[in-house]
């Protein structure tokens, strides 16, 4: 399958290999998929990232590419999830072995570019996945859309952060002497996303950790949906003045400050 607009190439490592999907140039991001898997939502946010002058990598790791979303498509794939190697969905304090595979291909991406080092867009159950891949040098910007994993179940799980206690602080040593920051974006009554994650990495990176939480409470000025749910795709409204228009001109800022 093809993504309109984008090179399709793969990139292997330690016996995983991915298609990947590029556009653009300039720093380098990496957009990492939500459930289902590369939607035209996502493909649209990748555009939009790679026509502000980034170079856009985005690997198809699950799902069929370009299929829109469904219920049943979605809820097919997280119990995909849920039963494949490459993922830990109830792991608090580990990572997914899949980003390993995302830290190879950023560490990749930023050799061939050069440059002060590269982002990581993560979204959903992937979302995590930013923070993770933030022990490398050569991640940058790392952004945690909507981080859903670990499932919330439990309160250790409601402040889990889906990285090693190891790898936490790596990510704040970095925070403290390498100028590395970190952007989290949610809907306030998005019961995957606690507010109590976001708590807690306010809590271990400090003033380098920036939130974006988007009001969804009942009765929000903008009418947005107690399930609302993917702030830069699915649930983005491109309307100047919308908290989502707004999120998705922070993140492509952070983007520009972090990387340029």
């Amino acid at each position: 399958m093809t993504v309109d607009g984008f090179e399709e190439s793969s990139f292997a490592h330690q016996g995983t290999e991915h298609a990947v999907y590029r556009r653009g140039s300039g720093p380098g991001v990496i957009v990492i998929h939500e459930i289902p898997g590369i939607t035209p939502e996502v493909a649209r946010f990748a555009r939009i990232v790679a026509d502000e002058g980034f170079t856009v990598a985005m690997p198809s790791m699950f799902g069929t590419v370009g299929r829109p979303k469904t219920t049943g498509y979605a809820l097919a794939q997280i119990a995909r999830a849920c039963v494949s190697r490459e993922f830990r969905v109830l792991a608090a304090r580990g990572a997914s072995p899949l980003t390993e595979w995302l830290r190879a291909l950023a560490r990749s991406l930023h050799g061939e570019l050069g440059g002060r080092g590269v982002g990581a867009v993560g979204m959903c159950i992937t979302g995590n996945f930013a923070l993770a891949m933030a022990v490398d040098a050569a991640m940058m910007a790392p952004v945690l859309s909507q981080p859903s994993l670990p499932f919330p179940i439990g309160r250790e799980r409601r402040r889990g952060l889906h990285v090693s206690g190891e790898a936490l602080a790596i990510v704040g040593e970095r925070c403290a002497k390498q100028d590395l920051r970190v952007l989290g974006l949610r809907f306030t009554a998005d019961g995957t996303v606690p507010a109590e994650r976001f708590e807690r990495l306010r809590a271990e990176l400090g003033a380098a950790f920036e939130a974006i939480e988007i009001d969804s409470s009942p009765g929000n000025a903008h009418g947005i949906g107690a399930r609302a749910h993917s702030v830069l795709t699915a649930d983005l409204v491109l309307r100047e003045g919308h908290p989502t228009e707004r999120a998705l001109q922070r993140v492509l800022s952070f983007l520009s400050e972090q990387l340029r």
